[in-house]
Formats: C-alpha cells, sequence, structure tokens
C-alpha cells in the first residue's frame, strides 16, 4: 500500500492484493510507485519512508532515476561496503555507536551508491539504519519517522476500526474491493470527524485551546483522553457516508478510484 501522509497520519492512496508469497518482489512494488505525474503538487517534491525493506537494489536505482527523496529503513543483514575491511553488512555499521554517518556507501548487490545514517538513542532497543538521498545527519534520519503515521492508519482499518481480520477473505478479489471500501469509509470518518472537533469541541478541548504551556495539566489530561479524527468520525457516524456524498479533499481531486 503506498499512502500519503496528511499532518500525523497516512491516507491510503494505491494498493494491490495479490496472493502469493510475502515477499512480491520490486516490480509488484513499481506498479504502486509509478503514480501518474499530474496526481502530484507541480511545485511539490516525493519523499519516499519505507519500513525494512527486503533487499532490492532495483528500488534504490528506481528512486534515484526518478529523483525521488528517499528514507529506507534497512535490517541489519544487507551487504554494505562503506572502506572499512571489518565492515560488512549493516549490522556491524551501527554497531555499538549512538550514530555514525556515511556517504557514498556500496548497499547491496551490485553495490548500488547510496548514503546511510545510523541512530541508536536512548532507551530504543533497536538502531535506526536509513538509507537515504541526502546528506546523513540526525535529523534527516529522524525524518523516516514521518512513515508512522500509516500504523495507524493500519490499526483503522484492523482492530481499532472496521475489523478487516474479522472478514476472513480468502480470495484477493474481493479483499481488494474490501479495501476500496473502507479507504472511502476511512475518508469519511476523518472528514466527520475533523469537522465535528472544530464545530462541537468538547469542554475539555475549549479549555485546553486557552492554555499556551504546553506542560499544563489540562493539556496533558487532553493528550491522554482525546480520540482520533477517525473514531470520532466513526462514533459519529461518518462511516455510513455514501460513496456519491464523500467530498475529495483538493489534494486528492483527479484521482481515479
Amino acid at each position: 500500500m503506498l499512502s500519503l501522509r496528511v499532518g500525523d497520519r497516512a491516507l491510503p492512496l494505491l494498493w494491490s492484493v495479490e496472493a502469493g508469497a510475502a515477499n512480491l518482489g520490486f516490480e509488484a512494488q513499481r506498479a504502486r510507485l509509478e503514480i501518474r505525474p499530474e496526481w502530484l503538487p507541480g511545485q511539490g517534491s516525493v519523499l519516499l519512508a519505507a519500513e525494512r525493506f527486503y533487499r532490492s537494489s532495483a528500488l534504490l536505482g528506481w528512486l534515484q532515476v526518478r529523483g525521488w527523496g528517499h528514507r529506507l529503513r534497512l535490517k541489519g543483514d544487507p551487504v554494505v561496503d562503506v572502506g572499512c575491511a571489518d565492515i560488512t553488512c549493516t549490522a556491524e555499521l551501527a554497531r555499538g555507536v549512538s550514530h555514525r554517518y556515511e556517504t557514498g556507501a556500496r548497499l547491496l548487490e551490485p553495490g548500488v551508491a547510496t548514503n546511510i545514517g545510523v541512530l541508536h538513542e536512548t532507551g530504543h532497543e533497536e538502531p535506526w539504519i536509513v538509507a537515504m538521498d541526502c546528506p546523513p545527519n540526525a535529523a534527516t534520519v529522524r525524518d523516516w519517522g514521518l512513515r508512522w503515521g500509516i500504523e495507524p492508519m493500519f490499526s483503522d482499518f484492523k482492530r481499532r476500526g472496521f475489523g478487516l481480520e474479522d472478514t476472513r477473505l480468502r480470495y484477493a478479489e474481493r479483499l481488494d474491493h474490501l479495501v476500496l471500501i473502507m479507504t472511502l469509509a476511512l475518508y469519511g470518518c476523518l472528514e466527520s470527524g475533523c469537522r465535528d472537533a472544530l464545530d462541537s469541541p468538547t469542554a475539555l478541548e475549549k479549555k485546553t485551546a486557552e492554555q499556551t504551556d504546553p506542560d499544563h495539566r489540562s493539556l496533558r489530561k487532553r493528550a491522554r483522553s482525546c480520540l482520533s479524527w477517525f473514531q470520532r468520525g466513526l462514533r459519529k457516524g461518518g462511516f455510513k457516508y455514501q460513496v456519491q456524498q464523500l467530498k475529495k479533499p483538493n489534494w486528492i481531486q483527479g484521482i481515479e478510484l
């Protein structure tokens, strides 16, 4: 699934459902990545953030040819050459360091040139090892965190929302159609929840709006108790929107679902 980050969350844009091995290979991804140019803002740019992608020099080469920015979190086993004889894989690159930045590293086979940033913050079990298109530093490594918005989206589809797993569908085509319906409902819930938060704020939200101190008790209390726009819209009945009533946001005009 290719999603678009809006605010702190992700919204589904393109996806495919296929039966087979979990690793479908780069060719299956290419069909989703080659989106129509008119879908993108005229003066905009693309930053692709992906989780521990499988070892594919074809993906890195494709991104470099397209000129897309990217932050690809790596596993610890890909082969890497940074000019040090004792470092042969990305796990060794990250071993025993809190941060490390390598430019022009040769990654995977046949050795695609890329930049790699390593960041292992205190309290985190594993380091972030991120391949990127720009000079690596702590800030550019943390850009990978922008991808996290896709996790609540998956939760909305599954346990905390529509219960996708409960359907137990076994045919790819039927699952694909269901994801489309859920996507439209997701947009409806988000629109309904956002509108409700603006038009009908709770008493706590009104009180919080008057505070400017981020450590104020009411702000902390709201952070613990507030609902996501999705959950708010779901409770308000946003999922009942008919497809023809859904209003496409300006940034998605022209997309053919």
